[in-house]
């Protein structure tokens, strides 16, 4: 049986926000390596931003993933701009305003 619903979560078995639970268990460099990663930044870009080694990045990258129980780098870097918010404390940061502004809904399909 084909599941034919119309969100692209259920149809794939993707749960974008399933790791924003598990945030506390990052370090606060893990945290920081995480708000990096959904910059979309590569490995050699977040090592000379970070100041470690590339293999370092990969470490951490590897243990973020697994800790928030993502599959890939790709959805912790979603994951990463979804909680942008929660993870930047920059104050000046026009993304934690934007955050803190009520969004209008959308319009529905029709």
């Amino acid at each position: 049986m084909t599941n034919r619903s119309t969100c692209a979560y259920r149809r794939t078995g993707a749960d974008p926000v399933r790791g924003i639970f598990e945030l506390d268990r990052l370090t606060e460099r893990e945290k920081e390596v995480l708000l990096l990663l959904g910059t979309g930044l590569g490995n050699r870009q977040l090592a000379r931003e970070l100041c470690i080694a590339e293999r370092t990045v990969k470490a951490h990258v590897a243990r973020i993933v697994n800790k928030l129980g993502q599959q890939t780098r790709l959805q912790a870097a979603v994951l990463s701009v979804l909680v942008h918010h929660a993870l930047c404390t920059d104050t000046h940061c026009a993304c934690r305003r934007a955050a803190a502004i009520e969004d209008p809904p959308l319009p529905s399909a029709a």
